[in-house]
């Protein structure tokens, strides 16, 4: 248990100082050009990619380590208790029907953005980012939702 900690402790420091480098590059007035809108000029951080492409890879490895104790734990609760595995299973797939609301709401029509003369504003991208905004709203409304119902339970029962 011991050597599970200590992985644990460097992966988090190496994460961490990875992530910090990459913020204090983000941030040193090192720029790319600048670009107007509307009669300002802004400049580009040159190291705008390293720390989008960075947090990329921290969301990655948050999903894949999240689907990875999903499934470790449905599967020992399966083990011992399949009907309380059942209703954690449908927890997952709740989650998922949300996601798949979320992309139906998404649309791809072409996002203007001032400044902007890629291509990663219209078809899927577009979509994808659309439907990140909606399951987004509708988590944080959950969360809040919760924690207000959460805070009148306990005041309502003590």
């Amino acid at each position: 248990m011991k050597n599970y900690k200590l992985i644990s402790k460097i992966t988090l420091w190496v994460l961490m100082i990875i992530g910090i480098i990459c913020g204090v590059m983000f941030y040193l007035p090192y720029s790319e050009g600048s670009i107007e809108v509307a009669g300002d000029f802004l400049d580009i951080p040159k190291y705008t990619d390293l720390f989008l492409t960075w947090n990329y890879v921290l969301v990655g490895i948050a999903c894949l380590v999240t689907l990875y104790f999903v499934i470790v734990k449905f599967i020992s609760t399966f083990r011992t208790n399949p009907k309380r595995a059942l209703k954690s299973l449908a927890v997952v797939v709740g989650f998922v029907a949300l996601i798949i609301v979320c992309w139906a709401l998404g649309s791809d029509a072409q996002v203007n953005i001032v400044g902007y003369e890629g291509t990663d504003n219209v078809g899927f991208m577009a979509h994808l980012s659309d439907s990140c905004l909606y399951l987004t709203y509708i988590l944080l409304c959950a969360s809040v939702l919760t924690l207000a119902c959460g805070w009148i339970y306990t005041k309502c029962v003590k």
